[in-house]
């Protein structure tokens, strides 16, 4: 292994620099296609250009929704509003109709509730979820009460990136608009009481499709068409949005120009990307991205890592830091190193634009520092202050963004420089183990397990094999066979299986491609529901013990 994050570098992480970088940001409100976006952009590849990197602008067309104005009426009285993006705009004289209250809108909120025509009154920030279960119940409207007086902008589109003919049908069909909590409670307790308020949703929404920017700039390994590490954020923002994403933007330009000057001692090279569309297209930059250049990713790519909102203002909690098993481990040693906290390991979720785990493409990160728990319940911990105009950049503390930039300095730095990947694929089957014994167990003997507990028990046995062999084992054939199972493994853990297109952007369970098995255990023994499900179980079960063989052969052939 290669020094885990040499102490120069990390010593070298520069308040000053990225304070400079913030200010810059700071100037700007950047929102996907626009004009001040791009000018903004252009200065972060200047500074790329500076650093010796080869860099591109990319444009490319993307369906971008930008939330204009929006106004609620109840009962005569103007209330305070904002509409999100991928809302539909409402008709003239704006949309009325009966108000239905959901709770926090989930299916069984929405169960036995005839809803159609009317507009649902939900709790908590905006999102695709409810967006997708309110369309298909034919509501009109969305209004949602905000967990506090701040009303949090959002994308409520359920299809990751740019809709295709086939996903179209799946935006959102209703106007969505979010009022402040003591607003929205006293609708709710009016409800409560038994009586109709007379609700009016105004929302004007401007969707389309845009030309949008990806920066990428490329410095290469020691062989020009060889490996590379991903290291990527989104430049698009909510108003001027200094922390989200300025400060990651900034953790990005950090590691990048540090981690240049010494190039020489890389295993394979760098590619950073700076991605549009992320909050006003649902992540339509990285999806279009891994649709143009699948072959090279796939090919190529060894790992992703994303930055978002680093350095917030009370983010003292690192624990829970997400990754991808088999960089779990990595994750844990740099937040232990570099911070001192403790890293529990954290399954990813689906978000920070995150379009690769079809491909095959382990990630880490996105969101590294949180705030501590607290009364409000909001969307993430990233502040109250996330998706507001008051994102500005006294919300970034300049030692916390110190801090979480050695982090990332720490673990691009090793993908870049050890001599075998820092991939551990014996954690990853451990994980997996896991999950098919909870498995196993609902399902009482209900269907064979077996052939996936063996397949999954070899992975770890393979893993542990290479990983005991790997110093002085050739270093390319060990890091083919950790590509190739990658490959075979990360879209059986994180999509539902195909490979070349993208899931909706909505919850997934832990490896989805597993859900067949877990909808059999849910049904009666000896019922047709469970002859019904016990085919789409075995299907399943062929591909995840396929995606084992491949990874198994992988690892044991290097």
């Amino acid at each position: 292994m290669a020094d885990p994050a040499p102490s120069a570098l990390c010593a070298a992480v520069s308040a000053t620099v990225m304070q400079g970088h913030l200010r810059e940001f700071a100037r700007w409100v950047k929102l996907s296609g626009t004009p001040e976006e791009l000018q903004s952009l252009r200065t972060v590849q200047a500074r790329l250009d500076e650093y010796g990197y080869r860099t591109q602008m990319l444009m490319h067309d993307a369906y971008i929704s930008l939330p204009g104005r929006a106004s609620v009426v109840a009962d005569g009285a103007p209330l305070t509003a904002i509409t999100h993006s991928h809302s539909r705009s409402s008709p003239q004289g704006g949309l009325s109709g009966r108000l239905v209250y959901v709770g926090d809108g989930r299916a069984a909120d929405f169960a036995g509730k005839d809803v159609r025509g009317a507009i649902v009154l939900a709790e908590g920030i905006a999102n695709p979820q409810v967006a997708r279960l309110a369309s298909l119940a034919g509501a009109a409207g969305q209004l949602h009460i905000s967990p506090h007086h701040h009303l949090h902008e959002m994308c409520v589109s359920p299809v990751w990136g740019s809709p295709t003919p086939q996903t179209l049908a799946q935006m959102p069909a209703t106007v969505v608009c979010t009022v402040s909590n003591a607003d929205g409670s006293a609708l709710r307790d009016q409800l409560e009481q038994g009586k109709q308020p007379q609700v009016v949703l105004h929302a004007a929404v401007d969707t389309g499709w845009r030309k949008t920017p990806i920066l990428v700039g490329d410095i290469d390994g020691p062989e020009p068409d060889g490996p590379f590490v991903l290291f990527s954020g989104h430049h698009d923002t909510w108003y001027y949005g200094v922390m989200d994403n300025g400060s990651a933007n900034a953790t990005m330009l950090e590691v990048a120009r540090l981690a240049a000057t010494r190039r020489a001692e890389w295993q394979r090279g760098l590619r950073v990307c700076f991605w549009s569309g992320h909050s006003h297209g649902r992540y339509s930059g990285s999806a279009w991205y891994v649709d143009e250049h699948w072959e090279e990713l796939e090919r190529r790519c060894v790992a992703h890592v994303n930055v978002d909102s680093t350095g917030g203002i009370g983010a003292t909690e690192l624990s829970d830091a997400a990754a991808v098993s088999e960089l779990i481990p990595l994750a844990g040693e740099a937040i232990r190193e570099q911070t001192g906290h403790q890293h529990r390991g954290k399954r990813k979720a689906r978000s920070s634009d995150d379009s690769f785990p079809g491909i095959g493409i382990p990630s880490m990160f996105g969101a590294l520092s949180e705030q501590p728990p607290g009364p409000v319940k909001l969307r993430n911990a990233l502040g109250w202050w996330w998706h507001t105009p008051e994102d500005l950049i006294d919300k970034v503390d300049p030692d916390f963004l110190v801090r979480d930039t050695k982090v990332f300095m720490h673990v691009v730095w090793r993908l870049l420089a050890d001599r075998v990947l820092p991939l551990d694929y014996a954690a990853h089957a451990r994980a997996l183990g896991e999950e098919l014994a909870a498995i196993g167990a609902t399902l009482a003997g209900r269907f064979p397990m077996a052939p996936l507990t063996e397949a999954a028990e070899a992975l770890r046995a393979n893993a542990e094999a290479l990983a005991g062999r790997a110093a002085t084992a050739d270093a390319a054939r060990v890091n083919a066979a950790l590509m190739r199972a990658s490959r075979a493994l990360v879209p059986i853990d994180y999509s539902h299986g195909d490979r070349f297109t993208h899931d909706p952007a909505l919850p997934n369970p832990a490896w989805p491609t597993l859900q067949p098995l877990r909808d059999l255990a849910a049904t009666a023994p000896g019922s047709d529901a469970e002859k019904f499900a016990t085919v789409a179980a075995m299907r399943a079960r062929n591909r995840v013990l396929h995606a084992l063989r491949e990874a198994n052969a992988a690892l044991a052939g290097a």
